[in-house]
């Protein structure tokens, strides 16, 4: 069977291992002298890494600038950003953070050479123009195993309330000039928050892998972050929270459900994550860990419908071989296992139910009117969509 053909977007440069977050000054002093870092609140401070950093960037001739992101970015945090350093812009952004920190970092590069809002780069906003590709060079440190964000040419933005909206500002030239991945960012990451994120990550390697629009490269990418986070994530999440080796592994895992959804798209839960983010503050990462294994059953039941050996069961029954630790003979076996698995991570994890984030019942219609997900594995009508959020209510 010949190779199909196939689109791979850009890659930034990526350097992964532990210990490299020391190598930031010398990486960012080819780009110039003056430097935004973007970082979140706490951690970071708390942890005495952003005074080293700080200092290793003075050491090495640059003059640094901080910005704190506390929350997810919304237009107006990030246009504050901009009103702040737009009339002497860096000459380079460097963000250390969640995938929060990441986004925002990302737009703030990315607007910071336009004399506009934001908001008229969000694709689906009033007034929406297309980016042009301009944009100060970028640096990515993820210090969560989730989102990607390092890797990928979109950046969220939210607007939280009963008219709100979760949206990307988007541009294949976005993707971050360098992703540095260092595993000893993330040993001091919570149970809760590495379960969260952790779950984010094995989502997007799930609807990657499953997405209409997969290709023999992106699937490459899915199974070998599949068979890492598999590996390692219950071990993330309780007993080994401090290995770097297991964060390395989950890392990865991140790293390549990153480059794998920006070449085949996202599904369902990520179709939600839009949604019911612009509805109610949620964690990206908690809504994932939430609907994944109801989303996953849904989607193979539509298509078991359509037919018991649609190819992208076989995907699902992979995946479920690959997560469950056990090989699979029948098809419906190895589909079973990967419900099976990730209803049990829910369980173990005690992961929220949508309701203990405000969400109503009356909400779900409203949800579903906005809800699209072109890279579904299977297209989902209105009422199947209910079914998942009612299921999680």
């Amino acid at each position: 069977m010949p190779v199909p053909d196939f689109t791979l977007l850009p890659l930034p440069t990526i350097h992964f291992g532990v210990g490299y977050y020391s190598r930031l000054p010398e990486l960012a002093t080819s780009f110039g002298r003056t430097i935004l870092v973007v970082t979140g609140s706490h951690a970071l401070q708390q942890s005495g890494r952003l005074s080293a950093l700080m200092d290793g960037l003075q050491s090495a001739g640059m003059c640094p600038f901080h910005l704190v992101v506390g929350r997810e970015p919304s237009p107006e945090l990030i246009d504050s950003a901009l009103s702040m350093y737009r009339d002497n812009a860096p000459d380079v952004v460097l963000a250390v953070g969640g995938g929060s920190v990441l986004d925002a970092g990302k737009a703030i590069s990315a607007i910071l050479l336009h004399h506009l809002s934001v908001e008229r780069f969000i694709e689906g906003q009033e007034g929406f123009m297309q980016h042009d590709g301009r944009k100060v060079p970028f640096i990515a440190v993820p210090t969560t195993s989730g989102t990607g964000s390092e890797v990928t040419n979109n950046a969220v933005i939210s607007r939280v309330g009963r008219k709100g909206f979760k949206r990307s500002l988007r541009h294949v030239a976005l993707v971050p000039d360098i992703a540095l991945i260092d595993p000893e960012l993330m040993v001091t990451l919570s149970p809760e928050l590495t379960a969260a994120s952790g779950m984010d990550a094995c989502t997007q390697l799930i609807e990657a892998f499953t997405s209409p629009f997969a290709t023999p490269v992106t699937d490459a990418l899915a199974c070998s972050g599949l068979e890492c986070f598999a590996r390692s994530f219950i071990a993330a999440c309780s007993d080994c929270p401090d290995d770097s080796l297991i964060r390395g592994d989950i890392a990865y895992a991140a790293l390549m459900s990153g480059i794998a959804l920006a070449n085949a798209g996202l599904g369902i839960v990520h179709g939600f994550a839009s949604s019911v983010g612009g509805v109610v503050e949620i964690p990206h990462g908690t809504l994932c860990a939430t609907l994944l294994a109801e989303a996953t059953r849904e989607n193979i039941a539509q298509l078991r419908l359509i037919d018991s050996n649609h190819p992208t069961l076989q995907k699902y029954a992979k995946a479920g071989a690959i997560l469950s630790g056990r090989a699979t003979g029948a098809l419906s076996s190895g589909c079973e296992r990967l419900l099976d698995t990730l209803g049990h991570w829910q369980e173990r994890l005690v992961v929220p139910r949508l309701r203990e984030y405000g969400m109503l019942p009356e909400d779900v219609d409203g949800i579903v009117s906005l809800t699209r997900s072109k890279s579904n594995a299977v297209k989902l009508d209105d009422a199947a969509m209910k079914r998942i959020l009612t299921n999680r209510w």
